[in-house]
């Protein structure tokens, strides 16, 4: 089992009210009126120290990512991100997971020339992720036609992977990008290519972009296991229809969670964060997310006919009537004490086989070191316990090859089995 801490880098001083006073926290936010560059400033220390703390601590990755224009996440170019954790990370056992850099809103050539960049100052510890990019970011933000995105999300993998590859200098003259010379130095230290990550939403033409590529799909919600269950059952079933090994690393999953001494501590600590995090930070209109052209046609109809969860979700669910306990109870995070968490975690791995767990340990408003604490207490009580999972039965092809041996990590206060 391989487990990583996913960070969005938000703006974490924003009113409980946001959302009654403001369309959205999605590409409109006026920084005229809550922007602050010294918060912002903080803010970015702060979600540095505190991956950097999970790395010390022990977990297996720290994972950056990329969206523009709001207050959820601010980290533009998660690849700046993922160069200071490289380094800062030099004689740590830590993958740096880039989930990632958006391949529909850079020129590909770059963010080959990056990626390797990175392999190369961690010495071979990049994963490679490679998404295709929300709608607020790639459309809207960048003004990316969505019916163009998939195409040009394909012509900008298959560049980059050639590039890697090439051994000599090759033209490229594709419908979106051409290059009379393609010759990037430096290439990634592992070859033929870094582990390729995808993460997504339950679209059906990414799934299979990930199975025939022998590469890891990496399930993204925050709306409950009831959503990901149809998700993830119909991801396993085209896994198998399309002649692939049912393989747990094959899933990633990214999951909410909160660990205290006590259930009733980690209410008191996280309650509040995660209730702002769902009413303020996913408060933006389904439209933007959700723009004429994103969708493959396949994953509309079943989006609309109800077989496989999507943005339809949002629809159905009012976040911000909801409570912590409800968030709690139906699955939208886990929080509690380390033997409550530690359990529903295990529970969750096997029952969507993921072999490669990544955590939410920050969220919204969440204090520095109220993070710290959960940070500290999750590596400590309830990382031991998921680290055998998986661990005899399959070979996890999508993890550094130089990082993919056991791992241990302080028995400080873990009595479970």
């Amino acid at each position: 089992m391989k487990v990583s801490m996913f960070h969005y880098m938000p703006y974490r001083d924003i009113p409980d009210d946001f959302y009654q006073k403001y369309d959205s926290c999605w590409v409109d936010v006026p920084w005229s009126k809550l922007g602050d560059a010294q918060k912002v400033h903080q803010d970015y220390n702060w979600s540095l120290d505190e991956l950097l703390h999970a790395a010390k601590l022990g977990i297996d990755g720290v994972c950056c990512n990329e969206h523009h224009q709001n207050i959820y996440g601010m980290m533009s170019n998660p690849n700046l991100t993922g160069a200071i954790l490289a380094k800062m990370t030099q004689e740590l056992d830590v993958a740096i997971v880039q989930i990632g850099s958006t391949l529909t809103s850079a020129p590909p050539i770059r963010l080959a020339e990056e990626y390797a960049m990175l392999d190369c100052i961690s010495g071979g510890r990049l994963v490679a992720g490679m998404p295709l990019g929300a709608g607020q970011d790639v459309p809207l933000s960048y003004g990316i036609p969505p019916i163009d995105m998939r195409r040009r999300y394909r012509e900008a993998h298959d560049l980059i992977t050639k590039a890697w590859q090439a051994k000599e200098p090759f033209a490229f003259n594709g419908q979106f990008f051409q290059y009379p010379i393609v010759n990037p130095w430096p290439r990634p230290v592992q070859q033929p290519t870094p582990p390729i990550w995808i993460p997504g939403t339950a679209s059906m033409s990414t799934w299979d972009m990930a199975i025939d590529n022998d590469y890891c799909y990496c399930y993204f919600t925050y709306y409950g296991l009831f959503r990901a269950e149809p998700a993830v059952d119909a991801f396993w079933d085209r896994v198998v229809k399309r002649g692939k090994e049912p393989n747990p690393f094959r899933l990633g999953m990214n999951l909410p969670v909160f660990v205290a001494d006590t259930d009733a501590e980690a209410e008191r600590l996280y309650g509040r964060h995660i209730e702002n995090f769902f009413r303020n930070y996913q408060h933006f209109p389904g439209h933007y997310s959700a723009l004429p052209g994103y969708q493959d046609y396949h994953s509309m109809m079943k989006t609309l006919t109800g077989g496989v969860a999507g943005m339809s979700a949002r629809n159905e669910i009012n976040l911000k009537t909801m409570t912590y306990r409800d968030f709690v109870e139906k699955d939208f995070v886990f929080a509690g004490s380390a033997e409550t968490v530690r359990q529903k975690l295990v529970s969750v791995i096997k029952r969507f086989r993921t072999g490669n767990l990544m955590t939410l340990l920050h969220m919204a408003t969440m204090p520095h070191d109220v993070t710290l604490y959960n940070i500290e207490t999750f590596c400590k009580k309830v990382l031991p316990g998921l680290r055998g999972i998986w661990e005899d039965e399959w070979e996890n092809r999508w993890w550094p090859e130089r990082l993919r041996g056991s791992k241990t990590v302080a028995n400080q206060g873990y009595t479970g089995t």
